[in-house]
């Protein structure tokens, strides 16, 4: 197939794991969504296939196989089946869809197909599978690939399953497996749909939220585009740096002291992501340039999905208790506090750090919604019960890695403790951001947070509209997303970066205050333009100070997008696995002879190399275990250098020495079953013995390039 038949296949099977959902979509979203939250239905049965195939691969009841998957879609189907025929059982309280309605769906449809097939050609015209951290994404898919059941093997610690948050990769290998199309061709594919799910969900979003208030097509029509925009392509104001004489390294100087003209040449996107050093700030337009398919990435469909509940649960409040009796009536209050548990613990195992954001954000909103102090601890003690039961089919076999809460810049008084409890006070972790800095990665949110309190302090509330709901919860969004801006200045996540010890915490609570800000400053835009009708002065301010900001995020992407992928002239390759032919001929071919002869997944040996480099080509590029892999990442996921530290030494033994009991004690210790020999274990161990490897067993692929110098052969050990 060619790649407008593979993503338009592709589509294909997207589009009818939308339409098995479209019931219990419309129960959850229909009085609420003037689309009936359509565009989250894709979303809604991609988790619950992937949950469900966690759970009943983690119990042993349902292989990981495309007859098993289907299996899943179809109970799901089931279950949408009968919620349509109940539906019909009710009486109806509305209308059937309108003309508008039908236009938006399906314009929503659309949107999907041109925003999947615009990512597909950026994508195709670099889709190397390389660079970054892409062996691992890209080998935790082929890892869950190769599984029968969970949890998946760690592909660079044999023995070991994957100690890292891959609900999200799970979900690109359900996707994968039941397409039947080959994972160097979905990673990309998968990429794309994230993005295109990202933009409806966000147009979806926005969109209702505003038509909420005013119900107008019109003006909920330019919410929705402007927050798709905000959310999926937007930068921060570093991009003013393209109006200076530009800078080197690291550090940046103070913008307006190299104010010349405006030279794009001199722009480097990724500086906008690591400003302030030794930290990291992405946002969703970075992460889909870059293309490493990682858990934050993974879960931007889920987050939206979440803050759509959040919204729903807001303007209609908790539920109450119906009036007539069955057997689930007293659980009836609960289910909205439920659904937040589990999309929470969604969250946990995808990506860690999003989990407690939006258990926080969840009861700041049960909080807001219950003044009974009694209801409210029921809530929350449900919500955390829910969510510890939610994660248990993934919780079983996992290890945090995390080792306490740092605190920034610790008092001495306290770094004579050590630590204290959950916290610790490190000696010589001290960082603090320049407040200039500050402003000019979050200052376009924080002017949209100022204003939106400003038209509030000067208007009067009409408490029970949904306008008065609706602004509440764009309150809460613009708080908590500042609380978790602040927080990194004060506290932060421990980890194995000495350096860098609170950029993994500000760049993941960051990354959801930029979606989430997205979606406020959005909001804020539609409410402040209103005011313009009545000559309000604050709108007035507004809107001529929001256009030279939002004209100076607008254009980051241009930066991004031509820089990593150029022109966008070629024809797109949707295939990833292309460089590996290019750069290591002889290693596509043995990955191609692993994956077309071996379907389990036993030992293999290759040379253990540094993490972001090409070795452990073969591990990452199959699924199949090796003895070890990058060292910083096992080390990361493991707590502990050893882990890959006291390998090194024995997997050196095996391909250099020549103490021949040595080498069979060894081999039988990791219980090996093929060993890899190609330019990689050339490079490293330039000591390798090919006679004594070649006499271990049966050499059952050979093969020789132009460009390598050594022949390249897998042995199987007998």
């Amino acid at each position: 197939m060619n790649w407008i038949t593979q993503t338009l296949w592709w589509y294909v099977c997207l589009l009818g794991l939308g339409l098995v959902s479209i019931p219990f979509t419309k129960r959850v979203f229909g009085k609420n969504f003037f689309d009936f939250g359509y565009s989250f239905a894709k979303t809604i049965t991609l988790i619950f296939v992937t949950y469900s195939a966690l759970t009943l691969g983690v119990m042993r009841i349902v292989p990981f196989t495309q007859s098993g998957l289907l299996f899943i879609v179809g109970a799901f189907g089931l279950l949408n089946i009968l919620i349509f025929r109940h539906k019909k059982k009710e009486k109806k309280k509305g209308s059937p869809l309108n003309m508008n309605q039908i236009g938006l769906i399906v314009f929503e449809e659309v949107l999907f197909l041109v925003c999947l097939f615009v990512w597909v050609i950026v994508r195709g015209q670099e889709p190397s599978i390389h660079g970054l951290e892409k062996f691992m994404d890209f080998g935790f898919i082929n890892s869950i690939l190769r599984s029968t059941y969970f949890p998946p093997k760690d592909m660079w610690l044999a023995g070991h399953s994957i100690n890292y948050y891959y609900f999200g990769h799970l979900s690109g290998a359900v996707l994968t497996k039941l397409s039947n199309i080959p994972s160097n061709y979905t990673y990309n594919l998968i990429l794309a749909s994230i993005f295109a799910l990202g933009v409806t969900q966000t147009f979806s979003l926005c969109f209702n939220v505003i038509h909420q208030i005013h119900k107008k097509i019109k003006i909920s029509f330019i919410a929705g585009v402007i927050g798709a925009f905000l959310l999926n392509f937007a930068g921060n104001l570093h991009t003013i740096y393209a109006f200076t004489a530009g800078y080197q390294g690291d550090k940046a100087p103070e913008f307006w002291k190299i104010l010349t003209k405006f030279t794009p040449q001199s722009y480097w996107y990724p500086n906008a992501t690591r400003f302030i050093p030794f930290t990291i700030h992405e946002f969703p337009i970075y992460s889909y340039v870059v293309a490493d398919l990682h858990g934050h990435v993974f879960d931007i469909p889920f987050v939206l999905l979440t803050l759509a509940v959040l919204y729903i649960l807001i303007i209609n409040g908790i539920p109450k208790r119906p009036i007539f009796h069955h057997p689930f009536s007293t659980l009836y209050p609960y289910i909205p506090t439920l659904a937040l548990a589990f999309l929470c613990a969604v969250h946990y195992m995808t990506n860690a750090f999003d989990g407690p954001i939006y258990m926080l954000i969840s009861m700041v909103i049960l909080l807001f919604l219950l003044k009974d102090l009694k209801k409210l601890f029921v809530h929350i003690l449900v919500l955390g019960i829910g969510f510890i039961a939610f994660t248990i089919p993934f919780a079983i076999n996992f290890v945090p890695f995390v080792s306490g809460i740092g605190v920034n810049c610790a008092p001495k008084f306290l770094v004579q403790y050590g630590k204290i409890g959950p916290f610790l006070f490190e000696k010589g972790n001290c960082q603090t951001s320049q407040v200039w800095m500050l402003a000019v990665l979050w200052g376009f949110f924080i002017f949209n947070f100022a204003f939106f309190v400003l038209k509030l302090l000067h208007e009067r509330k009409n408490e029970g509209s949904a306008q008065t709901k609706t602004d509440y919860f764009i309150m809460i969004l613009f708080m908590v997303s500042t609380i978790l801006l602040i927080v990194p200045e004060f506290f932060y996540i421990k980890d194995i970066y000495p350096a860098h010890f609170r950029a993994n915490t500000m760049f993941k609570l960051g990354y959801q205050a930029f979606m989430m800000m997205s979606v406020a400053s959005t909001y804020t835009f539609i409410r402040l333009k209103q005011g313009i009708r009545v000559k309000d002065p604050i709108s007035i301010v507004y809107l001529v100070l929001f256009a030279p900001l939002f004209f100076l995020v607008a254009i980051y992407p241009t930066f991004a997008i031509g820089s990593y992928y150029g022109t966008l002239k070629k024809t797109p390759q949707l295939n990833g696995s292309l460089w590996v032919n290019d750069s290591y001929p002889n290693y596509v071919r043995m990955i191609d002879f692993m994956n077309k002869n071996v379907s389990d997944q036993p030992t293999i040996l290759e040379a253990q190399g540094d993490s972001y480099t090409d070795f452990n080509v073969v591990s990452a590029y199959t699924g199949i275990p090796t003895v070890g892999g990058w060292w910083v990442h096992e080390w990361l996921w493991r707590g502990s250098a050893e882990v890959i530290g006291k390998l090194i030494p024995d997997i050196q033994n095996i391909y250099e020495s020549a103490d021949m009991d040595l080498t069979k004690n060894l081999i039988k210790k990791f219980d090996i079953k093929y060993i890899i020999v190609g330019p990689n274990e050339h490079k490293k161990y330039t000591n390798l013995d090919d006679k004594k490897i070649r006499s271990l067993g049966k050499v059952v692929f050979e093969t020789k390039s132009g460009i390598d110098v050594q022949t390249s052969y897998i042995v199987k050990i007998l």
